[in-house]
């Protein structure tokens, strides 16, 4: 996030910005005074009562295995859900689900091997999920990747790398997220697409172009699936969240009533002219 010329960042307020997904032309912000972790907080502290329809459902957690998904996955475990936690390697899952488990939060982490880059491997995890715990509730696309490859000089691999799993499996797992809801009759499910402030805006550096342009599918991707699930009549919601306190900003989505639909939820200081 920058500061443009002859601004400055207060550090105090920090802004949530919803996005209508009746009106994708407007949005409303509701500024909120104090510091991230303070408006945190708050937004935990408001949004926990609004879990409880969540209680041992099934979410599914993509990229798992640390940062933002371990985090995700961590705060969905304390508030009693059952977590599908999905990586290439499972090692750091398994100790999140020990963890977990030792300091008796009342829902369960599940991990599950997953290489995002294979349809098969992603078909093969549903099924898994399906035949073991029913299906998918709430999933939650969050698995990522980078590599510093140009537009001028990138490989050709590493622009299909990122391709693959930042676009194809977030699509893909989408897919079969929704089927698993509307062959169960679920008509209260939610998506949740992890993105990137560089989804939104291309930065100067070179190694992050087709990276930028992945994440700018993301976005688009979210509004089109917002258009596809109004037009199917369900109540079924979408939503993309950028990487600023985004374990809280999840449980704050998924407490919102079930005919309340946030689209896009940004919290990042405002600027102070000076």
């Amino acid at each position: 996030m920058e500061a443009g010329s002859g601004a400055a960042r207060s550090g105090a307020d920090w802004r949530l910005q919803r996005l209508s997904p009746c009106d994708p032309g407007r949005s409303s912000a509701i500024q909120m005074s104090g510091s991230r972790s303070e408006v945190g907080g708050r937004l935990g502290t408001t949004a926990r009562a609004g879990m409880e329809r969540w209680r041992d459902r099934l979410a599914l957690v993509t990229g798992a295995s640390g940062g933002i998904g371990a985090a995700v996955a961590r705060a969905l475990v304390q508030q009693g859900l059952k977590v599908v936690g999905c990586a290439r390697t499972v090692g750091n899952i398994e100790e999140l689900a020990a963890e977990c488990k030792s300091a008796g939060y009342p829902g369960t982490l599940i991990p599950h091997r997953c290489d995002l880059s294979s349809e098969e491997d992603i078909l093969s995890m549903f099924s898994a999920v399906r035949s073991q715990h029913g299906g998918v509730d709430i999933c939650i696309n969050n698995a990522g990747l980078a590599r510093p490859d140009t537009l001028l000089s990138g490989s050709t691999s590493g622009w299909k790398d990122m391709f693959s799993v930042n676009v194809l499996a977030l699509s893909i797992c989408t897919r079969e997220a929704y089927r698993s809801m509307k062959e169960r009759k679920v008509d209260d499910g939610h998506i949740i697409n992890i993105n990137s402030m560089s989804g939104h805006q291309v930065s100067p550096h070179s190694v992050i172009h087709f990276y930028s342009a992945t994440k700018y599918a993301v976005t688009a991707l979210t509004e089109g699936l917002r258009q596809e699930l109004r037009e199917a009549q369900t109540h079924i919601r979408a939503t993309c969240l950028k990487p600023e306190d985004v374990a809280e900003a999840v449980i704050y989505v998924l407490s919102t009533p079930p005919h309340v639909q946030i689209g896009d939820i940004q919290m990042r200081p405002t600027e102070q002219v000076i």
